[in-house]
């Protein structure tokens, strides 16, 4: 079983950055899609940015411009850099990866004061 784990959340001050780092216990084989959802306090979890194989990026409207998904090796298949961060963003983030089988992690809080 693939175990993945989030990291690089905490608090910030609107207008700040974080980079969220995705570990993957093992090689994940067949990997279609790499994403980043995230949900909030009371709403359900969204799609925040998917990148695939092919190379296209697509991102949720309201972090387009702000925050960017990168690929990356076996061991950290995904990140998310996120720069001018909103009250709004404040979630707990999770990455996903999609192959053969589809996996989660257990989420990192991200917290931006106004």
């Amino acid at each position: 079983q693939v175990q993945l784990v989030e990291s690089g959340g905490g608090l910030v001050q609107a207008g700040g950055s974080l980079r969220l780092s995705c570990a993957a216990s093992r090689s994940i084989f067949g990997v279609n899609a790499l994403s980043w959802y995230r949900q909030a306090p009371g709403k359900q979890r969204e799609l925040v940015a998917q990148i695939t194989t092919n190379g296209s990026r697509n991102y949720a409207d309201s972090v387009k411009g702000r925050f960017t998904i990168s690929g990356g090796n076996a061991k950290n298949p995904v990140s998310l850099q996120m720069n001018s961060l909103k009250s709004e963003d404040t979630a707990v983030y999770y990455c996903n990866v999609r192959g053969i089988g589809e996996y989660w992690g257990q989420g990192t809080q991200v917290t931006v004061s106004s």
